[in-house]
């Protein structure tokens, strides 16, 4: 007789089917989860590399904490989704959720109140909740895991992990080689009147005006000596630019509401972001605004002493 396939429930005779169910249950919203952040994480590498420096983790190991975090969580899920490596994929969510609610717990007092950025779409500050929500999710693992039956063919899981690697390195690929190349459009406005992008040195610096990482960026760039036009971009709130800029005490900052015609030119999802451009190419997309990795790309392509 044929096996059914993996992925079929089949309530065993050994055991309650409401415990089958639970078990299906916990796997499958872990799962879910697992996906969703994983795939965020690795749809835009640098943008999770700047959102690991901006939790604290050096600048030296952020490529691998966003790909090994991406790949790590992708595989849960694909562990998780089929039952004979199930369990396995309960382990491994379990030692996730811990490893986060470590990390976090180790630098609580310098991460209170910023954004968690764990999973997309799902707005969570650190405090006192975040450990709550990830004892949860703590739960639905053991849940997953704890009536799962044993795991088992390492070697297909193997040969899963190794499509993920390869999935990972394909997307990576795709990150790197996004914007290269790209041409700025031949003008925006700012401050009123049409202004060229094709000429000379011009700097975009996105920003959210109630962003404290944009501030901070800001402020860094205020410290360089600049060799061309900055240009403001506010992702919003387009009235708290002229404070932002006057607070931050960057110098010479032109503003302009076309950042929807900016964004097609140059897609980003997270802020601060920033564009060097040069006679309308260009030369640097700049991620990382803490120093001395600001001022050294700066400096390389010529836009500031």
């Amino acid at each position: 007789m044929a096996q059914s396939p993996q992925f079929a429930f089949q309530p065993s005779d050994s055991r309650p089917a409401w415990r089958g169910a639970v078990e299906w249950i916990a796997a499958l919203l872990l799962a879910a989860l697992w996906l969703a952040a994983g795939l965020w994480k690795l749809s835009d590498v640098t943008a999770t590399e700047v959102r690991m420096t901006q939790a604290l983790v050096p600048h030296s190991l952020s490529l691998a904490a966003a790909l090994g975090f991406g790949t790590l969580e992708t595989l849960a899920a694909v562990l998780l989704l089929v039952p004979m490596w199930r369990r396995w994929g309960a382990w491994l969510s379990g030692f996730l959720l811990l490893s986060f609610m470590l990390y976090i717990g180790y630098h609580y007092r310098a991460l209170t109140g910023a954004e968690c950025n764990c999973f997309p779409w799902l707005q969570r500050a650190v405090g006192p909740m975040f450990f709550v929500e990830d004892g949860a999710l703590v739960v639905l693992a053991v849940a997953a895991g704890w009536w799962a039956r044993p795991s088992r063919s390492l070697g297909r899981a193997a040969v899963a992990l190794a499509v993920v690697v390869a999935l990972v390195g394909v997307l990576w690929g795709l990150d790197r080689a996004r914007g290269q190349n790209a041409a700025a459009p031949p003008s925006i406005v700012v401050d009123g009147r049409e202004f060229p992008l094709r000429q000379g040195r011009v700097f975009l610096y996105f920003f959210n005006p109630s962003c404290i990482h944009c501030f901070e960026a800001a402020q860094a760039m205020a410290r360089l000596k600049w060799q061309a036009t900055i240009v403001g971009l506010p992702t919003q709130d387009f009235q708290l630019g002229p404070g932002f800029v006057q607070d931050s005490g960057l110098p010479n900052v032109r503003l302009s509401p076309d950042i929807e015609k900016l964004r097609a030119a140059f897609p980003f999802q997270d802020v601060p972001f920033g564009v060097a451009l040069d006679n309308g190419r260009v030369r640097e997309s700049v991620h990382f605004f803490e120093e001395p990795k600001l001022s050294e790309t700066l400096r390389q392509i010529g836009f500031v002493l």
